[in-house]
């Protein structure tokens, strides 16, 4: 039994995990937890040395003193205090005025509002509440079908998942070692392509099914003339210029996503006092749901070092190299299956958790076969958009289902978001199909972070029993460590 176990600890360890995800139990301890507990089975056994987790507080230090991190409470901060200072309510309005002589023209403008939100805010439930609480009820009102309505809703808030400054970019270039910037620059033209997309599938709605999105009546359309021209003006501009201020100064190297950010959070506080709605009642909600969110990513990050110390030191890194080295069809055959997986994974799992767990798996293999570490990255992030849509347990579909009138069931809400999910489905192949819709590899950016050894060679030598299979002379060792995070 103990050979058994000394033999095949890394799928025990990783299959365990799993059951703890689906039964319920809370990610971040459920990482920790098999960290521990597989960590002190690996001692029992002989298998790790007890130093092993004396490399377990430098680990933890290494999140804190991540200064690409930082970004996360800014960009969040600033979209809570850019959603519940009236933006998205005004771009709404007036953007629906504006394509609301058209079939479709509500679903246009929620999309097109749902692009401007996302490149400002960065947050999809801000985005989906927003747009579920304003528009559903008027699309409703005016005959649209109510698939159409939540699916093209709840859609356009995952936007904010792709389009820079999305959080789960930053995410995902702490965990793959790459710059934010670099992964901001390249996810851009995809997520105006996915962008498009939805356009155009509102477009053949409209051309087949011109019931399902009526054109809003005259009496409906309430600005007209320069009265429109002067509100969608006052309505542009001020989130364009956020936008410039946050994305224009990182794409052009003047500031890091983290200087962008504070920016971005300053702008924001800005717009509001414009307004006239900062008030301390708005801060104290954006600052308490900004920190909510921070101390959640950290949990889960610092549960995932502790996994993945203990997994290491199992060559459980090794395990998932061979595993997709060894699949049929090189690059290609591991692009698929992957995808597939990460997909999967998505009905179960958000963005953080698939961030943080499944993508440093990946990683080392992607870079061993030659593949752009970026362009996988924004490839993955694609992918993982699906995991907002997927019913029965997306997020922007709890998000939606939490703000829509009762008059809308949940299985509609549900049946509108596939075409959107096969829609997301279809950029991920084209992606594949045309690499070049990436803009990948180092663009110069200044918060470029190589991946980490945090684990020294004599470490980890002093990790493992004389027979354990980690023994490694060190040049293969400095090798199997270059990915790690």
């Amino acid at each position: 039994m103990n050979e058994f176990l000394i033999a095949n600890m890394a799928p025990i360890m990783f299959g365990a995990l799993i059951v703890f995800m689906l039964v319920g139990f809370p990610v971040a301890f459920a990482l920790a937890a098999n960290g521990i507990f597989f960590g002190l089975l690996g001692i029992h056994l002989g298998l790790l040395n007890e130093s092993l987790f004396m490399a377990l507080p430098e680990r933890v230090f290494g999140i804190m003193n991540n200064d690409t991190l930082l970004a996360v409470p800014f960009f969040t901060f600033m979209g809570l205090v850019l959603e519940r200072s009236g933006l998205a309510e005004e771009l709404l309005d007036t953007i629906g005025q504006l394509f609301g002589p058209i079939r479709g023209g509500l679903a246009y403008a929620v999309i097109f509002v749902g692009a401007l939100l996302a490149a400002t805010t960065g947050v999809v439930a801000a985005s989906v509440i927003s747009m579920g609480l304003i528009s559903l009820p008027i699309m409703m009102r005016y005959g649209y079908d109510r698939k159409i309505a939540s699916g093209v809703i709840a859609a356009s808030g995952t936007l904010a998942q792709i389009i820079p400054p999305s959080l789960v970019l930053i995410i995902m270039a702490d965990q793959l070692g790459r710059s934010v910037g670099d992964l901001y620059e390249g996810a851009l033209i995809p997520g105006l392509t996915l962008t498009a997309l939805y356009v155009g599938f509102i477009f053949l709605v409209s051309i087949f099914r011109p019931a399902a999105v009526p054109a809003l009546p005259l009496e409906a359309r309430s600005l007209h003339g320069m009265k429109l021209l002067m509100r969608t003006l006052t309505s542009l501009v001020p989130p364009l210029l956020l936008i410039f201020l946050v994305l224009g100064t990182i794409f052009i190297g003047v500031a890091t996503p983290t200087e962008g950010g504070a920016m971005g959070a300053t702008g924001a506080l800005l717009l509001a006092l414009a307004k006239k709605r900062l008030s301390w009642r708005l801060l104290r909600q954006a600052m308490d749901s900004t920190a909510k969110l921070t101390t959640f990513v950290v949990f889960i990050l610092i549960g995932a070092r502790v996994f993945s110390l203990t997994f290491y030191g199992v060559d459980g890194h090794l395990w998932v190299e061979e595993l997709l080295t060894a699949l049929p069809g090189g690059v290609v055959g591991f692009l698929i299956v992957v995808n597939i997986l990460v997909f999967v994974l998505a009905f179960f799992l958000d963005f953080f958790e698939l961030s943080f767990i499944i993508v440093p798996l990946l990683a080392p293999v992607a870079d061993k076969l030659g593949i752009d570490l970026v362009w996988f990255g924004v490839l993955l992030a694609v992918n993982m958009q699906t995991s907002f849509m997927h019913p029965p347990f997306g997020f922007a579909l709890f998000y939606l289902r939490s703000v829509a009138p009762k008059e809308v069931k949940t299985s509609e809400i549900y049946w509108g978001a596939i075409p959107f999910v096969l829609i997301q489905i279809i950029m991920v192949s084209l992606i594949i199909v045309f690499p070049n819709i990436v803009s990948y590899g180092d663009s110069g950016h200044g918060d470029t972070k190589k991946p980490e050894v945090e684990l020294s060679i004599e470490q980890l030598q002093q990790s493992g029993s004389s027979d354990a299979p980690a023994q490694k002379d060190d040049d293969d060792l400095a090798k199997t460590l270059r990915g790690e995070k």
